[in-house]
């Protein structure tokens, strides 16, 4: 049997954006961003009900603040004490993990989705992409892009304005275009 334009999308492998079924899942995703990008602070309640019908899933405590954007939001999973702030944006082609205790400064961009580098095989409307995981316990700072594929390990901080293009590790202090280790953590 031949793979869904949707099961294509999550396995890697070059997918069309404009099939029927993800058209349908990003309309979807779109009313629910709508909904809640016009909420204010007052509805907490409503904006929790949202966060639960748009993401795949939401742990305790999440704060998204308005502006948020998302491709489709059921690909996102979210741990505890998810703080994403002003004007964060997750596009999430493919699986984007993030664990507790995540903190996001503004115009934070973590993308699953890219294209394919050869024109000729973009021209055909093909896409890409790749699933990213975030650890527990991380900060990243303020427009910090976090491209396709990437992993960031436990208590690591990203500096702001820094491009994250090769996995991170665990319990480091890491900035820069492209992103690189500055420092290692202490384990006192």
């Amino acid at each position: 049997m031949e793979k869904t334009e949707k099961q294509k999308m999550l396995a890697g492998e070059l997918y069309l954006a404009e099939d029927p079924e993800l058209v349908a899942e990003n309309r979807r995703a779109s009313r629910l961003l709508q909904k809640y990008n016009n909420t204010i602070a007052e509805q907490q309640e409503q904006r929790q009900q949202i966060l639960q019908e748009l993401l795949g899933k939401i742990g305790e405590k999440t704060t998204i603040v308005p502006p948020f954007h998302c491709d489709y939001g059921s690909n996102i999973y979210a741990g505890d004490r998810l703080y994403l702030n002003y004007g964060c944006v997750i596009l999430d082609c493919n699986l984007v993990e993030i664990g507790d205790n995540v903190l996001c400064a503004p115009y934070v961009q973590i993308y699953a989705a890219y294209h394919p580098v050869e024109p000729e095989i973009r021209l055909t409307g093909r896409e890409l992409a790749a699933p990213v995981k975030i650890g527990n316990n991380v900060w990243i700072g303020g427009s910090a892009i976090i491209c396709p594929g990437v992993k960031i390990g436990d208590n690591t901080t990203i500096g702001a304005g820094s491009v994250v293009v090769k996995d991170i590790p665990a319990n480091v202090v890491a900035a820069g275009n492209p992103c690189r280790i500055i420092r290692y953590l202490s384990d006192n």
